[in-house]
């Protein structure tokens, strides 16, 4: 099922903007367990669970269209796969982050992000190599990153990723869904 979420009155000014990212939802249950794990750590950036494809990109809101159609090709020759998430990770010591790892499905995720960033309105240069995971702790104390790295070792989700998401923040909101992206048309 489609998502929608606009809340525009009219043509958008030709200078104004909107952030957009792109993600790999994960499903209940282990979607709202990770989400509140991340809350729990105290982490001020706490979304909600999931794997990026795109992290928080600012484009011209008159190339929506543009994207959404590149987006709708992407899925379209990508075909759905499964993703497990197993165990933790960690970038310390370049960034404070700790992470579930993805176990498999990690080829699919790379394929999809490296055809998303294909498009020119979404290209930009990344800060560091690609790598899918799920954050579930970041830029908080050293002793919350151990225990978030301790307690969710022996994590294990396995699920079929048939979608992608499109988000928006306009700024005076948090991230919403704009729209599902089907895999395989």
């Amino acid at each position: 099922m489609a998502r929608s979420v606009d809340g525009r009155d009219g043509a958008p000014d030709a200078g104004e903007t909107i952030q957009i990212g792109i993600a790999v939802d994960i499903p209940e249950p282990w979607g709202g367990m990770l989400t509140r794990r991340r809350i729990e750590a105290g982490d001020p950036l706490a979304v909600p669970a999931h794997v990026t494809l795109l992290g928080p990109t600012e484009i011209p809101v008159h190339a929506l269209p543009a994207v959404e159609e590149h987006l709708a090709r992407v899925a379209a020759t990508h075909l759905p796969f499964t993703l497990h998430l197993r165990g933790t990770g960690t970038f310390r010591p370049v960034t404070q982050v700790v992470f579930v790892a993805v176990a498999a499905g990690i080829s699919e995720c790379e394929l999809l992000a490296a055809a998303i960033n294909a498009a020119p309105e979404l290209h930009r240069e990344a800060r560091f190599p690609y790598h899918p995971h799920v954050t579930v702790a970041q830029d908080v104390p050293p002793e919350v990153l151990d225990k978030a790295y301790e307690d969710l070792a022996d994590f294990s989700a396995l699920f079929e990723v048939e979608a992608f998401t499109l988000f928006s923040h306009s700024g005076a909101t948090r991230w919403q869904p704009r729209r599902d992206f089907r895999l395989g048309g």
